[in-house]
């Protein structure tokens, strides 16, 4: 993998996370995809029109006049809402791009609103002229992280996905448990969340990076919690005891 494709993105948890940035490939494959279902959304739409309007008292009714400009607002809600709706309501997300494995993100790796989502997929129009999105990918070919026009306007970047539903770290559940009594109320969801990334990506990342990351995690836990690892504990070994708890207590099931 080039650097070029590697996002580094400092959190405000003062940890680094690094994710690998989608390419022109995988991003056509989505594209692709997403173009199939728009078009079979519109022949639907079209099909259903059609057969409203079939008896002769529909087709003198309000529904058969204002069926071609129904087809019409219907195709153009589809082209311009069908990417910001599910990229809005799906997480960055949209059929094709969780085929291809990628989704969209703020630059500084949080989520996208409704906001980001209608502002890139605005100039979406530009980025496909003259054909087949010909200035998007160039675009996408003049910067280390393949961002389209739409992605500088609203400041999103396109990344392979890892679902937060799918970090499940591998602990080790012969470990001994926590000591007893020691609070973990302080944790809010956004730090366990940081302690099970680090578990799920640990094997992963060099040598260095994996300890700055442990060190940094555990200095932010210690000042929340009071906890630190024991004498002859390992850091992995504390996080996990850590999560554990976090999660035994109920409160981030």
């Amino acid at each position: 993998m080039q650097p070029a494709e590697q996002l580094r993105i400092d959190t405000p948890e003062q940890i680094a996370l690094e994710l690998q940035v989608a390419g022109i490939g995988s991003r056509f494959l989505a594209i692709a995809v997403d173009t199939v279902l728009q078009v079979w959304l519109y022949g639907a739409v079209v099909l259903a029109l059609s057969l409203l309007q079939t008896p002769a008292i529909v087709r003198e009714s309000f529904l058969g006049l204002a069926g071609p400009a129904l087809a019409i607002l219907f195709g153009f809600s589809i082209y311009w809402g069908y990417f910001a709706l599910f990229e809005t309501f799906w997480s960055g997300r949209t059929p094709g791009k969780r085929l291809a494995g990628i989704r969209v993100i703020k630059e500084t790796g949080r989520p996208i609103n409704a906001f980001e989502a209608i502002g890139r997929n605005v100039l979406r129009a530009i980025d496909f002229l003259p054909a087949m999105y010909a200035v998007g990918i160039v675009c996408m070919m003049l910067n280390k992280h393949s961002r389209r026009l739409g992605d500088y306007v609203a400041g999103t970047i396109v990344v392979h996905d890892t679902q937060t539903e799918a970090v499940r770290p591998d602990w080790n559940l012969a470990a001994p448990p926590p000591a007893a009594g020691v609070s973990v109320a302080r944790m809010t969801p956004e730090e366990l969340q940081l302690i099970e990334t680090y578990l799920h990506r640990r094997l992963e990342l060099e040598s260095e990076i994996r300890a700055d990351m442990a060190d940094r995690i555990v200095r932010r836990i210690t000042v929340k919690t009071g906890l630190s690892p024991g004498p002859d504990q390992p850091i992995d070994e504390f996080l996990e005891s850590i999560a554990r708890q976090i999660r035994d207590t109920g409160r981030f099931r």
